[in-house]
């Protein structure tokens, strides 16, 4: 069980270079290359939200990606620090900010298509995305 840890500051070009990260390590495990599309945007979809979130709520925290080979899956969680008090997320919407509660539900809408296993843990500390897909080392060492 080998972990990549990330931590990003909540700017939208991050999102590409842990979308990019996560496409590279899902395939060194093993996901399938038929999958790595459904990785990789599932990924920026989870990033993207936190990257909303924060900066509408705690710009200068850092959102932290885990990504994990377990057990013959690829494990990938985004975890951000934003408050997911539902009078936060009123107040945001507002006042025009992104952080659009129906926004937030719609992403991990995508999520849930396009990850093979999904599970969302919000907290009034923020909230935890985590997905994963089958994977099989193909005779490289684990990540």
């Amino acid at each position: 069980m080998a972990t990549v840890e990330l931590t990003f500051s909540a700017l939208p070009a991050h999102v590409r270079t842990a979308r990019l990260v996560a496409t590279a390590i899902a395939r060194r495990t093993g996901v399938e290359e038929s999958l790595l599309d459904e990785v990789r945007l599932a990924v920026g979809e989870a990033c993207s939200r936190a990257v909303e979130a924060h900066r509408a709520h705690c710009p200068g925290e850092p959102i932290r990606i885990e990504l994990r080979d377990d057990s013959g899956r690829f494990e990938v969680t985004v975890s951000d620090q934003a408050p997911s008090d539902e009078q936060q997320h009123e107040q945001t919407y507002e006042l025009g900010m992104l952080a659009d509660p129906f926004m937030s539900s719609f992403g991990i809408a995508v999520i849930v298509g396009l990850a093979d296993d999904v599970e969302v843990f919000p907290s009034p500390k923020g909230m935890r995305i985590r997905m994963s897909w089958p994977a099989a080392h193909n005779g490289h060492p684990p990540i």
